[in-house]
């Protein structure tokens, strides 16, 4: 109930709508309550959906065709992804640079993609990407280890603490980026997913549209609804993944709208 009192529900349309994937619009592999229908309301209103997720583990065409498989259609053009985010970030600042990815299979095939070269070699590496890493070992973090005390940079494509899944959650990059700035002592030097100021151009590009109409929905404070905010747009927190309504209450963090399920973002009539 504190929830609902501080913060009012949606009073209009927005002309387009921001959603992040795990955790707001699905958990494992089944949409959450009234996900589906909310997104189908707003697109049948004329609004624009667009789904934005930190997590590199998969594929924006994974992501294409498990929207689509669980009853929400969708394209490529609808996804922006921190692996694409990184992949842009990289271009400009390093476009011939030799990369150690500490991540999985759907970054490091994004990235050579790119025409970025991969490698394991750490005198050959100029950049290490830390990542969501489920294969991570020990291995890695000697590579990683070697290359930055040898002079390469340190990225990352997001810095997520877990992620969340049915029945609880799978340590996220923040695990990956703590060990190598442990070994290192050296300071990760950019995280370009969300909240980063990298994913907001690159949400605002593909929208085309000013911030103030648009509206940013995530289950988790420090990244979904903080980015919003500070890409000038309004931001939603749904209490259906990694935010609970105690840490809501203990947070500084303020969203616009706060959703018991993704349908309160409709207006009520």
């Amino acid at each position: 109930m504190f929830a609902e009192r501080a913060h009012p529900q949606p009073t209009h349309l927005y002309d387009a709508y921001v959603f992040d994937l795990d955790g707001t619009v699905f958990l494992g592999n089944a949409l959450l309550p009234t996900a589906g229908e909310t997104i189908a309301t707003l697109r049948s209103l004329g609004r624009r959906t667009a789904f934005l997720s930190n997590n590199p583990t998969r594929t924006v065409q994974e992501y294409v065709a498990k929207l689509t498989r669980l009853g929400v259609p969708a394209t490529e053009q609808d996804i922006i992804h921190s692996s694409q985010v990184m992949v842009n970030f990289l271009r400009r600042r390093m476009p011939d640079a030799r990369l150690f990815v500490v991540g999985e299979e759907p970054l490091k095939a994004e990235l050579g993609a790119a025409g970025f070269e991969l490698t394991e070699d750490p005198m050959r590496t100029d950049a290490v990407i830390a990542s969501f890493d489920r294969t991570f070992v020990y291995r890695k973090l000697q590579i990683a280890f070697d290359a930055i005390r040898g002079g390469a940079r340190f990225f990352a494509t997001n810095a997520d603490r877990y992620c969340p899944v049915p029945g609880g959650g799978e340590p996220d990059a923040a695990s990956m980026i703590a060990a190598i700035e442990a070994c290192t002592a050296t300071k990760v030097e950019a995280v370009v997913g969300k909240p980063s100021k990298y994913t907001i151009e690159a949400i605002l590009d593909r929208l085309g549209l000013p911030a103030e109409r648009c509206v940013m929905t995530g289950d988790r404070l420090e990244t979904d609804v903080v980015m919003g905010l500070n890409a000038g747009m309004d931001a939603a927190l749904v209490l259906t993944g990694a935010t609970s309504e105690a840490a809501l209450a203990a947070s500084p963090i303020r969203p616009t709208y706060v959703l018991r399920q993704l349908g309160d973002l409709l207006p009520q009539t």
